[in-house]
């Protein structure tokens, strides 16, 4: 069945044979012509099977069937504002669009957490995956607080996904046994109100590094009781122990992220990672998590998907009840790595979370520079929590 939030997609990116400017995807449709009712028509069809969580979804659906399709909230932005902007070749160079261009790392606070980390030999996403925040994480930003994400199993992956600047081996060293240990105790020194604890995949052990996970979150509550945890964790190969495991170690958010939409997996993931296999776990998640505890998942765009290819995973993954989604520009690590399809555009960003949030995910963080524990979600995901226990205590 197609829904009113596929025929929306189709809307976001339209075809302009006229338009010889170096926009990948020419303007979008005149307001007129997307608010119009045919624009979301829909053919009539098997109804789905229920989804096995929540009913938002369905219920938001039923509704927007029964109401005639004003799209005046979603629609905020100019008309002719652009879906992407072409990515430069050898041939044809162009310059990165002026939201892509990054800052250089500095500043006090940049320069404590980087000297900490060495002293404790601890690794960080940030640094691994080349992570366009860093600067300003570290260094604190507009809000004066420094973030960093701690990367724990070791700094080598035992898989191999073409957009991940992250060291890869079949056998990379065993786990720092005193690492738990070590993460707890300096992040509960840096005076952090919430942090991202992730690592990287060890298919090579046992219980794919779950227990040395589910170890490092709960001698940190341990030690900072009221500290708000998102553990990021790998796919374990959807062992449901591994997900239990981490899920009843005390954490207040478990995100894994499904990385593109359901059609470019293999494209873009390493082979043994897949969509059905990432969305049970995040249905597992639910399944075993403490009754609060959130869950979140994060999409790249600019690997060759179509607006109707990340409406349908959006709505996928809402059915997962999952209750927060992020979306980011994938940018290419190195020439070794998947070349950049297109950027897209800070407006379409914009349109993407606010159809997230009429699809009834509790947050939605969409910029070309969000990533998956992009800090500026991190205080709206703190107040979601802390509101939640405000309300189950009254």
């Amino acid at each position: 069945m197609h829904s009113r939030f596929t025929s929306l997609a189709r809307s976001l990116k339209s075809n302009n044979n006229n338009n010889h400017h170096h926009l990948h995807h020419p303007s979008l449709l005149s307001l007129s012509t997307f608010l119009s009712p045919r624009s979301f028509s829909s053919s009539p069809s098997v109804d789905p099977p229920k989804p096995r969580y929540p009913q938002t979804l369905e219920g938001l659906r039923h509704r927007l069937a029964a109401e005639s399709p004003t799209l005046t909230d979603f629609i905020r932005l100019q008309s002719t504002d652009d879906y992407s902007v072409e990515v430069g070749t050898k041939k044809k160079p162009l310059p990165k669009p002026k939201w892509m261009r990054e800052s250089i790392p500095g500043g006090e606070k940049y320069t404590q957490i980087k000297s900490k980390l060495r002293e404790l030999k601890l690794h960080t996403v940030c640094e691994e995956a080349r992570c366009p925040n860093l600067g300003e994480c570290w260094s604190g930003g507009e809000t004066g607080t420094a973030t960093a994400t701690i990367m724990i199993l070791g700094d080598t992956c035992t898989r191999g996904c073409r957009f991940c600047n992250v060291k890869t081996s079949r056998t990379p060293p065993p786990p720092d046994p005193n690492e738990p240990s070590n993460v707890a105790e300096a992040i509960a020194s840096w005076g952090l109100d919430y942090v991202v604890i992730t690592s990287v995949d060890r298919d090579d052990l046992p219980d794919q590094g779950s227990g040395h996970f589910a170890e490092t979150v709960q001698k940190l509550k341990k030690l900072k009781p009221n500290m708000l945890i998102e553990a990021l964790v790998p796919d374990f190969r959807g062992d449901p122990g591994c997900v239990e495991k981490v899920a009843k170690s005390g954490l207040d958010v478990l995100a894994h992220n499904i990385e593109t939409v359901e059609e470019l997996q293999s494209a873009v993931r390493d082979h043994r990672a897949n969509f059905k296999q990432s969305i049970d776990v995040l249905m597992m998640a639910k399944d075993y998590a403490p009754a609060g505890t959130l869950t979140k998942t994060s999409v790249m765009l600019g690997c060759g998907e179509t607006p109707e290819q990340v409406v349908r995973t959006m709505e996928k993954v809402r059915e997962a009840g999952v209750d927060v989604m992020t979306f980011g520009q994938y940018m290419r690590p190195s020439k070794r790595h998947m070349p950049v399809s297109e950027y897209i555009t800070p407006e379409a960003f914009e349109k993407y979370r606010v159809l997230g949030m009429q699809m009834g995910f509790r947050y939605v963080a969409s910029g070309p520079m969000v990533r998956s524990s992009y800090k500026a979600g991190e205080y709206y995901i703190k107040s979601m929590i802390e509101s939640d226990r405000a309300a189950t205590s009254s």
